[in-house]
């Protein structure tokens, strides 16, 4: 999985890299928070970003509040690198949308237990996400059979979207899950199968 780097200390940023590498992520690295919204608006954007607070230009913070206006589907997991450890400050970069933070200098073994729990999260966000649009097709599956449906007046037969005619329970079939059970209701069996019964027995005569 990858993860964006964006720190502009040189010895930092190197540092950064290669601790993350070697627990086997994929990491792209940036200098400044501007190259950092680059990348955290692409398509293949990382779903983690390690963001140093106090970079020139655009800061970690202000990245930060830029991804969460964004709103997209699946935001990125942001964890806030930075050297002021008072708890305002900590509030501060909370607010501004970040999920965790990490004080410089930084624990690599604190470091790592915060990464696992970002992608945890991100992985849990994907597969909600997942669901999601499995929901949203089944239900645009089941949206099939609403709207306006010709029907024949006398065979009862449904006309679908290729012009065909279909028996209502094939076009049902095919556009939902419902299964049938074929029956007679009453007032079938009193109009129409009761008189063709009494009729076969007067043709078969008394037995």
């Amino acid at each position: 999985m990858k993860i964006l780097i964006a720190e502009d200390d040189v010895i930092s940023r190197r540092l950064l890299e290669t601790t993350l590498t070697k627990w086997g992520y994929k990491v792209v690295v940036t200098c400044d928070g501007t190259a950092a919204w680059e990348v955290l608006q692409s398509a293949d954007a990382p779903p983690l970003a390690i963001l140093d607070w106090m970079m020139p230009g655009t800061d970690g913070i202000e990245v930060c509040r830029k991804v969460r206006r964004a709103a997209t589907p699946t935001p990125p997991y942001l964890i806030l690198l930075t050297a002021k450890g008072r708890r305002e400050d900590i509030v501060a970069g909370l607010r501004s949308g970040a999920n965790d933070y990490v004080t410089k200098p930084f624990n690599r073994e604190e470091l790592r237990a915060r990464v696992q729990v970002g992608m945890r999260i991100v992985e849990l966000q994907h597969s909600l996400a997942d669901r999601v649009k499995a929901l949203e097709e089944a239900l645009a599956r089941v949206k099939q059979l609403q709207g306006l449906l010709p029907i024949c007046s006398y065979c009862k037969k449904i006309r679908d979207d290729r012009n065909y005619w279909q028996q209502v329970e094939s076009y049902i079939s095919e556009h939902s899950e419902a299964q049938f059970s074929h029956s007679i209701c009453p007032e079938c069996y009193e109009g129409r199968v009761k008189p063709e019964l009494d009729q076969l027995r007067r043709l078969q005569g008394p037995t």
